[in-house]
């Protein structure tokens, strides 16, 4: 009786094509991962938006004071932290999850570099604080409520928006992808040479502000596009040269210079954004 069995060239074949299927179907693959990471973000931030509607509830219509110094952080982290019970994990965008400093306070080094994109700020943790937290996400500072003798580095105290009760709220953001906990962009903000590139400031300035904090939300984590949290509490993806034509405070251009309609020319972009759509 002849025994049956595949010939080792059938099984070359097989191993071929089977190498040739999976080369074509990767990429694919690692786009629909890309996607569902996209609307976890965006589901994630929907749920964001709960929780800043319960605290604005519970606090007359207003949000919480902004962030004053480092070690007196009133800001949405100790704000909301009953709402979201500390969940160091829910602070994070998916695709940006692992933090720039471990537990130990190991750096790694990652911040201010295109890397630092697709991680975390923190851990860190402050007295008043039950864990070590981390996160990717932050606040429009423009949406905190100032308390009296809060003076903004930049912009004047009638920028804020103070709660979400305001006229055309739907494009005003609230809550986005971030690599800072909060920033107050202002329409004259140049975009980051590259993603990742500020965290404070410009590097010529260290963590003075001048004319950047725009760059901490305009970060190239989900293919040209940030999630965001709007001010009436709906979530979507904003390209991110969409981002200067927000209304991210009450005084904003939405027509600046790099915008359309303020003249922007598509040379005038950092060359790793004049492929993204303009606005």
């Amino acid at each position: 009786m002849k025994r049956k069995a595949f010939t080792l060239i059938e099984l070359l074949v097989v191993i071929a094509i089977i190498a040739l299927l999976m080369a074509i179907l990767m990429p694919a693959l690692q786009r629909v991962k890309k996607q569902a990471r996209t609307v976890a973000c965006l589901n994630r931030l929907k749920q964001w938006g709960v929780f800043f509607a319960m605290y604005a509830d519970d606090y007359d219509g207003r949000f919480m004071a902004p962030f004053t110094v480092f070690g007196e952080w009133a800001n949405w982290v100790s704000a909301l932290g009953d709402y979201y019970k500390w969940d160091d994990e829910f602070t994070c965008c998916p695709n940006a999850n692992k933090p720039w400093s471990d537990e130990l306070g190991v750096n790694s080094g990652a911040r201010g570099t295109t890397v630092g994109v697709t991680m975390a700020w923190g851990y860190g943790k402050l007295p008043h604080w039950p864990r070590q937290m981390k996160g990717s996400y932050g606040i429009n500072g423009w949406c905190n409520d100032p308390g009296p003798g809060f003076s903004p580095k930049r912009g004047g105290r009638e920028y804020f928006w103070r709660g979400p009760n305001v006229a055309g709220a739907g494009y005003v953001p609230l809550f986005l992808d971030a690599q800072r906990l909060d920033g107050r962009a202002l329409h004259t903000d140049r975009p980051p040479s590259f993603s990742g590139e500020i965290f404070f400031g410009a590097p010529s300035v260290g963590s003075s502000p001048d004319d950047t904090e725009m760059g901490r939300y305009c970060l190239n984590r989900h293919d040209g596009f940030a999630g965001c949290l709007f001010l009436d509490y709906s979530a979507r993806k904003v390209g991110l040269k969409e981002l200067w034509t927000l209304k991210w405070h009450k005084e904003f251009v939405k027509a600046g210079p790099w915008t359309l309609g303020g003249g922007v020319q598509p040379s005038d972009w950092p060359e790793w954004m004049r492929s993204f759509k303009d606005y």
